[in-house]
């Protein structure tokens, strides 16, 4: 029994350490511009038409129109965190490793809630450091159709992973 009980906490020790590895190879590739092999993986395009869509670039848009094969709807800049990256229009998994995305809501800048959520990773266009805001600090969203608005923080609380509703709260 107690050989049964060695192993099993063995194999535990043995599968935290190989995530926690994992996890610090995954975020040293997005430090350095790289995105994580698993996501390396073709997403439906090959490289003709990747490096095609790279080399367009309509100088009537303020806003790359892709980013690493992903539709780009905006771009958010936070001065004080030093983040100026693409909010990319895709939710999901792959997409989520390579940028913040939009998770639901109208246009950016338009009435409503646009919505963005992005991993805590600490680099350079995640959300790493976000807690640091305060309110009356100063970010900026910028997309094609209605230019640059600037936003202030107004207001700021934890939320539960399962409370993806909009909470009101009293002015």
């Amino acid at each position: 029994m107690k050989k049964v009980i060695r192993w099993l906490i063995l194999t535990l020790i043995l599968l935290i350490v190989l995530f926690t590895v994992r996890g610090i190879i995954r975020e040293n590739q997005i430090k350095q511009g790289e995105e994580p092999k698993n996501l390396q993986e073709d997403k439906g395009q090959d490289k003709t038409t990747q490096q095609n869509n790279e080399k367009i670039k309509d100088k009537s848009k303020i806003v790359a129109t892709q980013y690493k094969g992903y539709k780009v709807a905006a771009n958010l800049k936070i001065d004080k965190l030093k983040i100026n990256t693409c909010v990319l229009e895709d939710y999901n998994k792959n997409a989520m490793e390579i940028c913040v995305t939009k998770f639901f809501g109208p246009d950016p800048n338009e009435i409503g809630n646009f919505c963005i959520t992005g991993h805590n990773y600490i680099t350079k266009n995640m959300f790493g450091y976000l807690y640091t805001l305060n309110n009356g600090d100063i970010f900026t969203l910028t997309d094609n159709e209605n230019g640059t608005i600037k936003y202030k923080i107004y207001d700021k609380y934890k939320v539960k992973p399962n409370q993806t509703y909009r909470i009101i709260t009293k002015d």
